[in-house]
């Protein structure tokens, strides 16, 4: 769910959308309910924007018992892709990613309260900049440790906002590379 809130393609999660009907493999009636379903916004998508149905499991999940997530998964992927869906599954070889811990650092600050002009200043110098760091912009705001240590949330608040960019999927630290946001 934090990545999700996190990635600008998203434009609505919906946990547990519905209930899925399908044959076991004991040729039983079954139901199951996936984890939920993303909608993209397709205009920030490359590729496939169609909604995902997602089921999101550990690995081990899979092992022993892999002739019903077989059959299972085909029910899904045939119940998405006769809505014009797409099913994925993931696990957390695709979630414990520096994505992740970049979430999890930045989203304590995301709605943290600090002044408008003070944001505006350091947006404005990063414009200047183009491109800096954590460090180095602090550096140049402020030349003392107390003020430096002061301004450095209203630095994450903005990178949590995406105010100021920086690649997600690099983990997150005083020297990562940071830049505006406004930037055309």
């Amino acid at each position: 769910m934090l990545l999700l809130q996190f990635d600008p393609t998203v434009d609505v999660y919906t946990p547990q959308p519905l209930t899925v009907p399908y044959r076991g493999n004991d040729g039983n009636m079954h139901r199951y309910t996936p984890d939920g379903l993303i909608e993209w916004r397709s205009e920030l998508v490359i590729g496939d924007a169609r909604p995902t149905l997602v089921e999101i499991k550990y690995r081990e999940a899979f092992k022993g018992d892999w002739r019903r997530w077989r059959c299972l998964t085909r029910a899904l992927v045939n119940f998405a892709e006769h809505r014009g869906w797409r099913f994925a599954i993931f696990t957390e070889q695709e979630i414990r990613t520096p994505f992740l811990e970049n979430v999890r650092f930045l989203q304590p600050y995301k709605k943290r309260f600090s002044t408008p002009e003070t944001e505006e200043w350091i947006l404005n110098l990063l414009d200047e900049l183009v491109e800096s760091t954590p460090a180095t912009l602090i550096a140049l705001l402020y030349r003392d440790k107390w003020n430096q240590a002061t301004i450095l949330p209203v630095v994450w608040k903005l990178l949590a906002q995406r105010r100021i960019g920086f690649s997600f999927e690099e983990p997150l630290n005083m020297e990562t590379s940071i830049w505006s946001a406004r930037r055309g």
